[in-house]
């Protein structure tokens, strides 16, 4: 077996032998890597033999059609298929269109069809789904220049709320959003967590992005009564308010009391038609989700060496396991309570896109939609073939991360999803759009390529996957299309050549952020000159916040923890920092938002105002001022590379969700950056 014959493969199976460093320094993939990658794909390549089984499997894949294919609307369709067979398409609607397909520069060609959608395709002895997308996403009204907030969802406080921001909270901030002049609120993922194990909270880690975070859920929900009668029998009013005061989340214990009184709540549960309705609807996907909950909490439970279903006993191992049936029969009850729990958090979502837009907003809530998941989760055991295992998302070294990064969450099979006709990434997709006006993709980048790690490996020892980039913009921008949804990319980072063009041809709008648009002598580029098909904002809830940045926040939190190396304080970075202050605030000042001296580093306020101001400005579609700016804060949710050393996703905001908004300072900000618009 010879390393040519490794690479070979590993290249046809999508994975780059070699990667680009920040530096421009070209670095090769190990074999150790390739190998474990090429497993995750399900292409053993431990031996020649192997080798060669691999490399035979994949040729044979590619001489028919995968069960799902796409094609751009009103565009000749073209296929990898020989000859010139007899073709039959069958419409969304119904309608059958026949014919004969004809060869154009050796490829097989149909005629363009003009109706987007997932239409049905019999050629030769071929079928298929065809789906038919539209060239671009949703987008903007032309002629108009909208603008928003973002919110981390847990943050907002609202009496009631038992210490986590809530979606009827967040119903309110958005109402008062609305009369402020907002179009829109982003929101911090709110994919469902592990409800047996409180201690993982992080939104960008969670166990499926197919449901929600249930402890968003307003108790109240099923009414004030239901609420104050489980508060009396569990005796947990005084809790209640304690993790309220909180200045932090406290995620544990405001879990566990979240969930006692919706066991309460649901034990007095009489039943409900649209209950019935919610969970039909929802399918194989709902019920394997509650299975797999109320599995967790019964292995989990009492092993916490089965915390991953990998670990379970082989008659859990597969959603469709005899063992799971038989779980599910016995603890029907356990079943229906997690079923109960999503129907009351997606009651409450949708809510509060339903008060946002009647409070006027043209486009409402943007999802989150994060990278991935963690692989001991729902999303991984139900939908096995179509999420890598062994390996998880990362990114290379880079001048922020010279170690580079391993998030320690799974990704979505390139292979997978072919196989399977990108159902889970479809599934997925429309969970999102679901209850909102937008979506927001982090690590955009991930539709292209993803770095992955093999398991207990270093992040420098990954490589670059690929994906069907193609596939996955359209099937992005026909889903788009259809839920009357824009869409939005974090296209933030070592981005593949060329990409933000594609992005842009697809209508889907990257992010310029206020501290990154810089020339490479480090001058400020004029908002004017900010792409026009991408979102402004002061910042991303990685980076610090404008006032932090302004003082040197970030800067300080990372030499306190050590995260600048060995025997470094950050004063490298603070003299930089200076420098960059300075050329901000003249070219704030020559883009006539900012006048006189610069401010000292503890005038966070009046710098967030200018700064809201200058992002305003911007010549892009939409822009979106985080919370923490309107309120000049100076402490950001999150600090990359950090875990219990930072308190990342449990920062509070100072005032209550309905009436924060209306203070004079945080007005008059959001009132400067409405008029900049």
């Amino acid at each position: 077996m010879s390393d040519d014959d490794l690479r070979d493969l590993a290249r046809e199976a999508g994975i780059a032998a070699q990667w680009r460093d920040v530096h421009g320094k070209d670095h090769e993939v190990g074999p150790k890597a390739m190998r474990a990658i090429l497993a995750a794909l399900d292409m053993p390549a431990d031996s020649a033999a192997a080798i060669r089984e691999s490399r035979e499997k994949l040729a044979a894949e590619r001489r028919g059609l995968p069960p799902l294919c796409t094609a751009i609307q009103d565009r000749p369709i073209l296929l990898g298929l020989p000859g010139e067979p007899d073709f039959r398409l069958t419409l969304e609607s119904g309608e059958v269109r026949e014919g004969r397909a004809w060869q154009q520069e050796g490829l097989l060609t149909l005629p363009a069809v003009h109706e987007a959608g997932y239409h049905r395709l019999r050629i030769g002895e071929h079928e298929t789904t065809l789906a038919v997308c539209p060239q671009r996403c949703h987008g903007i009204a032309p002629g108009t220049r909208p603008w928003g907030l973002a919110a981390q969802l847990y943050s907002p406080r609202r009496h009631g709320d038992g210490g986590i921001g809530d979606f009827t909270g967040l119903a309110q901030l958005a109402t008062s959003a609305a009369r402020h002049g907002a179009d829109a609120i982003a929101i911090s993922p709110v994919h469902a967590q592990f409800s047996a194990d409180p201690e993982r909270f992080s939104p960008y880690a969670p166990s499926s992005r197919l449901f929600l975070n249930v402890l968003h859920a307003d108790p109240a929900v099923l009414g004030d009564a239901a609420l104050r009668a489980a508060l009396a029998e569990t005796r947990l009013g005084d809790e209640f308010a304690r993790l309220e005061s909180l200045d932090l989340v406290d995620w544990p214990a405001a879990t566990r009391l979240r969930l006692a009184l919706f066991r309460e709540m649901f034990d007095r549960f009489p039943g409900d038609a649209s209950f019935d309705r919610f969970r039909a609807e929802g399918g194989e996907a709902l019920e394997s989700h509650a299975r797999f909950e109320a599995l967790h909490a019964h292995l989990y439970g009492r092993d916490p060496a089965l915390w991953h279903w990998k670990d379970w006993p082989s008659e859990y191992a597969t959603p469709d396991a005899p063992g799971v049936a038989r779980f599910a029969q016995e603890y029907q009850r356990e079943v229906e309570f997690h079923a109960f729990l999503q129907w009351i958090a997606d009651r409450g979502l949708g809510a509060a896109q339903a008060a946002f837009k009647g409070a006027g907003a043209k486009i409402g809530l943007i999802a989150d939609l994060a990278v991935g998941t963690d692989g001991g989760g729902s999303h991984g055991w139900s939908r096995q073939d179509q999420i890598l295992q062994g390996v998880n998302v990362g990114a290379p070294p880079d001048i922020f991360s010279p170690l580079g990064q391993s998030w320690g969450i799974a990704a979505f099979s390139p292979k997978g999803l072919r196989d399977n006709g990108f159902g889970a990434f479809l599934e997925m997709l429309r969970a999102a759009m679901r209850h909102a006006g937008g979506v927001r993709i982090d690590h955009v980048m991930g539709l292209a390529r993803l770095w992955l790690v093999p398991n207990g490996q270093p992040a420098t020892e990954g490589a670059y996957l690929h994906f069907p980039v193609d596939d996955m913009l359209r099937l992005v921008a026909l889903e788009s299309q259809r839920h009357g949804a824009i869409v939005v990319g974090e296209d933030l980072g070592t981005l593949p050549e060329g990409f933000r063009e594609r992005l842009d041809s697809t209508g889907l709008m990257g992010l310029r952020v206020l501290y990154f648009e810089q020339r490479e002598d480090k001058t400020f580029v004029p908002p004017s000159q900010w792409s026009p098909g991408a979102v402004a904002v002061t910042t991303t809830h990685d980076l610090p916040t404008v006032a932090g940045w302004w003082k040197g926040r970030d800067i300080a939190w990372r030499a306190q923890l050590g995260l600048f190396g060995e025997g470094k304080d950050g004063s490298e970075q603070r003299q930089e920092r200076l420098l960059d202050r300075a050329r901000l605030w003249q070219a704030m000042r020559e883009n006539g938002m900012a006048e006189g001296d610069m401010p000292d580093a503890d005038e966070g306020g009046k710098v967030a105002t200018v700064a809201a101001r200058q992002v305003a400005s911007a010549a892009c579609a939409l822009a979106l001022l985080p919370l923490e700016d309107a309120l000049a804060l100076e402490e950001a949710p999150n600090l990359p590379g950090t875990t219990g050393a930072h308190p990342n996703w449990r920062r509070r905001l100072p005032g209550e969700a309905a009436t924060l908004l209306d203070e004079p300072d945080t007005a008059a900000r959001l009132n400067a950056f409405a008029k900049a618009r």
